[in-house]
């Protein structure tokens, strides 16, 4: 494994020495670092660990844990300084829309919320990184003897990470409809709902809340995913503005200037996206548990 990891090392090194044609371009930055040190062949393969998305998604996780700490830490009842305002107001936010939805008890609820709104917003942040960054960091990194291969700075544009996201809050409507309906409740509820609970309509809603079920994890965590990867692919395409004289073009102005414009108004207006795909997977994230509350 060692020896397959170092030649593509090696393959990967010598193919970053050459010039890249705007396809390349963009499958290069496109690639995650994985344990194989080269790109995944078939749709779906479990032996394949992306270590940046990990690494980027556990790190976004532990600054939002450290930045909430530090602001309960430093509340006070006097007045509060613009971090502080900048919480409160989140977790007033937070607190309304966990009391509308979630009839029950919201004591971890409600913080899970918040927690789950900052850290995608942090995970989406990431987007905002120039592109030629990441892979001029790989770049410097190589002049020291370490080659990168690949590496991809955001986890929600990873599939694996937006599926973990979706089918973890999946784990926990499994979790509150047992804990609120019990076992024999729930299981009523599987054959009972949604055409009533006859015994010949049994299979029919049997096999209607199988298919909500997965239609929620997935819709949940392609949601996000798609808006991510399509702003990113964004990011890239504005990137090959400001690269043409990479590609034998004498347009060097041009795409300079082009790069500058497009990719400071798609910046601007990408926050928006930002902060909007966090606000939705909370609030469906709040939408899915509170209907575990409910009895139907």
């Amino acid at each position: 494994m060692s020896s397959e990891v170092n030649a593509a090392a090696e393959a990967a090194h010598h193919v970053a020495s050459e010039p890249l044609t705007p396809t390349a371009y963009i499958a290069e930055h496109l690639q995650n670092l994985n344990n194989i040190g080269g790109p995944q062949t078939s749709v779906i393969d479990f032996s394949i660990i992306n270590l940046d998305t990990i690494f980027w998604t556990s790190l976004m996780g532990l600054i939002t844990v450290f930045l909430l700490v530090i602001a309960a830490r430093r509340a006070s009842p006097g007045v509060p300084g613009r971090f502080q305002c900048l919480i409160e107001m989140l977790v007033e936010m937070v607190d309304n829309q966990t009391k509308s939805i979630v009839h029950g008890d919201r004591s971890f609820i409600a913080p899970l919320a918040l927690f789950v709104f900052c850290w995608i917003i942090l995970l989406n942040t990431l987007d905002l990184v120039p592109v030629d960054w990441i892979f001029g960091v790989n770049q410097f990194i190589g002049s020291f003897g370490v080659h990168v291969p690949h590496h991809k700075i955001v986890p929600t544009t990873d599939l694996n990470a937006t599926f973990g996201l979706s089918f973890s809050v999946l784990l926990l409507v499994f979790f509150y409809s047992f804990k609120v309906k019990g076992l024999g409740g729930f299981m009523h509820e599987l054959v009972s709902a949604p055409f009533g609970a006859k015994w010949y309509l049994a299979p029919f809603n049997l096999i209607l809340n199988i298919i909500e079920y997965i239609a929620k994890g997935v819709s949940l965590g392609m949601r996000l995913f798609g808006n991510m990867y399509a702003g990113e692919l964004l990011f890239l395409l504005i990137a090959l503005l400001g690269s043409m004289w990479t590609f034998n073009l004498d347009l060097y102005m041009l795409g300079f200037v082009g790069n500058v414009i497009a990719g400071s108004a798609w910046a601007i207006f990408h926050i928006l996206v930002i902060l909007l795909q966090a606000f939705i997977f909370m609030m469906l994230t709040l939408v899915y548990i509170g209907q575990a509350h409910s009895h139907h």
